[in-house]
């Protein structure tokens, strides 16, 4: 049996695109295994979610372990992520991601397995989606942004622990963001030059949400990594400026 280490470590490679074959070879681990764990991890025997002390929740409150992972899966959460109860004891981190990305949903898998170590991970399959789902007493400890009614309808401000994550790791923060909300689309379009129809062709970033509180953070981070953007509409914000665009594609790039 392997442990949460490695399952982690191996995720984590197919987060950045490396095939599964590639991924077997480099750690020696079978490609059914590694398959298997895309599906569910649990937490080895004798362990649970009162294994790993909750870093919000000592005497003396701290910052998750793995910062840049706490910034990207933030950025799932706050675009495409909700916590709920649990009858019973507990709460489920659960993050909605799209069936046509399985990049993403190992990525979000591998960030979860590195913030909580020893929660329990799995993935519920809906229609054009999956539900990467975590059930743990501590989320809300996390994701102090949990509360009742939807995100959009209820003031989103980061906790100065946050911020300070945020400031660390913005570009884990704004990839959460993209990869939840957020699309990276070629625009084409013609135009008349000395009476000839030219095609053009250029790449673009999209993010929309329906919280204000969350386009501002988007747009702040954005400042702050020196990408320039506009606002498309009053839930949709642009990047399409070249070097921003670049900027955006060696830190961000298509979802996979």
């Amino acid at each position: 049996m392997y442990d949460l280490k490695t399952r982690r470590r191996a995720l984590a490679l197919v987060g950045q695109g490396h095939s599964l074959n590639a991924v077997s070879k480099q750690t020696g681990i079978s490609r059914a295994a590694i398959r298997s764990w895309q599906i569910r991890i649990e937490p080895l025997p004798g362990t649970g979610a009162q294994a790993q002390p909750c870093a919000r929740c000592q005497p003396v409150p701290g910052r998750p372990s793995d910062p840049a992972s706490y910034a990207y899966l933030l950025g799932l959460y706050l675009g495409d992520g909700c916590i709920s109860p649990h009858p019973r004891t507990g709460y489920y981190l659960r993050i909605a991601c799209a069936d046509a990305w399985p990049g993403l949903i190992a990525r979000c898998q591998a960030a979860i397995a590195a913030v909580r170590t020893e929660d329990r991970i799995y993935v519920l399959r809906k229609q054009g989606c999956v539900m990467v789902t975590s059930y743990g007493r501590h989320w809300p400890c996390l994701f102090p942004q949990h509360g009742p009614g939807k995100k959009h309808q209820r003031p989103i401000v980061l906790e100065p622990w946050q911020q300070q994550i945020v400031d660390a790791h913005p570009w884990e923060l704004l990839r959460g963001l993209v990869h939840s909300d957020g699309c990276r689309v070629t625009n084409r379009t013609t135009r008349v030059v000395a009476g000839e129809k030219k095609r053009y062709e250029y790449v673009r970033y999209f993010f929309t949400n329906l919280s204000a509180d969350i386009l501002r953070l988007f747009t702040e981070t954005l400042d702050a990594v020196g990408v320039a953007w506009r606002r498309a509409s009053a839930k949709n914000i642009s990047v399409a400026k070249r070097a921003s665009v670049a900027l955006m594609d060696a830190h961000i790039g298509a979802k996979h």
